[in-house]
């Protein structure tokens, strides 16, 4: 079985005003390395997407990971999704779409997987008091319908949408699978609870 990841990290960051991949994360120098390494360590096949503002970056990706660059990202994220999904390897199992102001420790990943692999849904979600979380980690049979994504027809969320009955939950014992670091204020909050296995990389 094959697992990959596509972390998203092309956008402008223009709420954060800084480029969201530099910013520190527990003991690593950024965000881009926390959350590449990660995904290493959950041995996923990484795809890591950047903009032309922020190519240069890449070299602060964890070894093996595969950089591609979106050349319009200003188009959003649903640009993005689709020059990830271009480079996905033809043997996929399920992927998780990544976003790089949602940190995520190897933990969750692996967590996430081997519910995949016991109940094999559609998408297999962390769910914190109710809630559902990130990152989606989405089956290979849905791989033609992320395919087909447009922000015309709500993108992404129009899959989930589609498949939500179905949505295999997995409980998490902490809101870290809702942390989302759109701000300066998020980013603050988060990074001052952020668990220990952020700073035992």
């Amino acid at each position: 079985m094959t697992y990959a990841a596509i972390l998203l990290a092309a956008g402008a960051s223009r709420r954060m005003g800084r480029c969201k991949t530099t910013l520190p994360w527990g003991d690593r120098p950024s965000l881009l390395t926390y959350q590449t390494e990660q995904i290493r360590q959950a041995g996923l096949t990484s795809i890591v997407v950047l903009g032309p503002h922020n190519a240069h970056r890449q070299v602060d990706c964890a070894p093996n990971a595969q950089v591609v660059i979106n050349p319009n990202p200003e188009q959003g994220k649903v640009s993005s999704i689709l020059t990830g999904l271009a480079y996905l390897p033809t043997s996929v199992t399920a992927l998780f779409l990544c976003a790089i102001d949602q940190p995520r420790p190897a933990d969750l990943y692996l967590a996430l997987i081997n519910a995949d692999k016991r109940h094999a849904a559609p998408i297999t979600a962390p769910v914190h008091q109710g809630k559902l979380g990130h990152p989606l980690l989405f089956s290979a049979t849905l791989l033609p319908r992320l395919q087909q994504i447009r922000d015309e027809t709500l993108g992404l969320r129009a899959v989930v949408q589609q498949v939500y009955p179905q949505i295999h939950r997995l409980e998490w014992p902490s809101a870290l699978v809702h942390h989302d670091l759109n701000t300066p204020d998020a980013y603050t909050q988060a990074y001052a609870v952020s668990p220990s296995t952020c700073r035992s990389v």
